[in-house]
């Protein structure tokens, strides 16, 4: 007995063939859409920001102001890298962000390695509480940190008094992206070397380190960038360039009368490329860690 075969709506099999042969679409016309609007939303304050800081004097104060600028000229830019003061800032960031960086990971990769192999009760606990610290607001731990660092440690005013803070914000970060990239390797790798001769730690350092080298740069990467944008440290804990960060002497460019809108928006482009050159050198190595971490956890 022959089976009739269900109708279909030529309606269904028009917009079926339309989008199979890359014809209009409501659907990816509104996806699009949201995309070039959240491209806008998120250059919009960069470009505006550029724009000002290549503008003239007589330009900057023109009104309207001007979308796209008329003139372009490098003389904030040159006028900010001429002060010793905001050159020695960069220094200043990049030291710390740098020190902390490095002593996040090393202090980092080993905690979450002894939790991903070492077995012990409240692992779920001990990673929760990590993670906690990520939800105390900085400016909660300013007085606190300022009058233990001005009486019982007196580290005010150095590196020190800017590392010590960071490192807190940026440990839970490296411990839970390299706890679960931990746990998704194999023991066996590392009971390999120790058969070999290897120590645990060597086995560690040249062997598990390099395999989860996505997770190392992500975990990197991003605490690089939350001690680079740091400010309220760097505010309260510092009172000169001797250790201020360049978050802190981009707002000494405002004068008592006037504000120099030109000077603090090249300032503020400054702070901002090695952040973009960090992250379109190593773009492909922060998603591959952030996707495997994610797949992974």
């Amino acid at each position: 007995m022959a089976v009739k075969e269900q109708a279909i709506p030529k309606a269904q099999v028009k917009v079926g063939v339309a989008e199979s042969r890359g014809g209009f679409s409501w659907g990816k016309a509104i996806r699009y859409l949201g995309v070039v609007l959240v491209v806008l939303i998120a250059i919009g304050p960069l470009y505006w920001t550029f724009a000002t800081s290549v503008k003239s004097g007589v330009e900057l104060n023109a009104s309207p102001p001007t979308l796209i600028p008329h003139t372009f000229s490098l003389e904030n830019y040159i006028s900010d890298l001429s002060v010793s003061i905001f050159t020695r800032d960069l220094l200043n960031s990049t030291i710390i962000a740098v020190c902390t960086t490095i002593i996040s990971l090393v202090v980092g990769i080993l905690c979450a390695y002894a939790i991903a192999r070492m077995k012990f009760r409240g692992k779920s606990a001990v990673l929760a509480i990590t993670l906690s610290v990520q939800m105390i607001p900085p400016i909660a731990m300013v007085g606190p940190l300022f009058v233990f660092f001005t009486s019982t440690l007196p580290v005010y005013n150095t590196y020190v008094a800017l590392i010590i803070p960071d490192i807190v914000f940026t440990l839970p970060i490296t411990v839970w992206f390299m706890t679960s990239f931990f746990r998704d390797l194999p023991p066996d790798l590392e009971e390999a070397a120790r058969v070999d001769g290897a120590s645990r730690m060597r086995a560690l350092w040249e062997i598990i380190v390099p395999l989860t080298a996505p997770g190392v740069f992500a975990a990197a990467i991003l605490s690089f960038i939350a001690v680079w944008n740091d400010f309220i440290f760097g505010l309260t804990l510092t009172a000169d360039q001797t250790a201020q960060p360049v978050t802190v002497g981009v707002t000494r460019f405002a004068g008592e009368h006037t504000i120099p809108w030109g000077e603090i928006a090249a300032a503020a482009v400054i702070v901002t490329i090695p952040l973009v050159i960090v992250v379109l050198f190593l773009q492909k190595r922060i998603v591959s860690g952030l996707t495997a971490g994610a797949v992974k956890g």
